[in-house]
């Protein structure tokens, strides 16, 4: 068995540093948080788990159909879901490019739907993720850190591949290995 997921990785250093930026200041908050090492920042479009490893190219195959140009994204907006006053998950939005992800993802969706994977039941908002809270202590500073820099900008990113990745969990952390991946056209 593997655990994977679909996604777009973030390799620009430039906004991996200013990624890393604000992911340092809001663990600075002193909330209980485990934040996402520089090399594991990406947005995943499909989450998917465990699978045979049989299945990794027939995940594949179903994400070909999701042809796509290269395109820029644009990651702004901080944020977190449930919502800024109760986070659990921190992260920052994608302002420009959400809905080229969304198309792509929707393509990979349905190929998935016909290997027989069940469709996710959140809607997909497109964002990378920074940090996940571990704890409910010193909370109103997280959220003023989260309302001071709503409008936060990391940078644009160039779209040119999406990748299957296999997340092999370790107690220091994930470690993600590229399995397949598409590129633009």
């Amino acid at each position: 068995m593997v655990r994977v997921f679909i996604a777009v990785d973030i390799e620009d250093p430039v906004v991996i540093g200013r990624l890393a930026s604000i992911r340092d200041t809001l663990v600075s908050t002193g909330v209980p948080m485990k934040p996402v090492e520089d090399q594991n920042m990406h947005i995943t479009l499909r989450f998917i788990g465990e699978v045979p490893e049989s299945m990794v190219d027939d995940i594949y195959e179903a994400m070909k159909p999701a042809r796509f140009k290269e395109f820029t994204m644009r990651l702004k907006g901080l944020g977190a879901f449930p919502s800024i006053t109760r986070p659990r998950v921190l992260w920052i939005g994608v302002e420009e490019g959400a809905e080229e992800l969304r198309r792509i993802r929707d393509t990979i969706e349905a190929g998935l739907r016909r290997l027989g994977l069940r469709p996710e039941k959140e809607r997909f908002i497109p964002h990378v993720t920074l940090a996940r809270v571990k704890g409910r202590g010193r909370m109103e500073r997280l959220v003023r850190v989260l309302t001071e820099y709503s409008g936060y900008e990391a940078g644009t990113v160039v779209v040119r591949s999406v990748r299957l990745k296999q997340s092999i969990l370790t107690p220091k952390g994930p470690i993600y290995r590229t399995l397949r991946e598409i590129v633009s056209q």
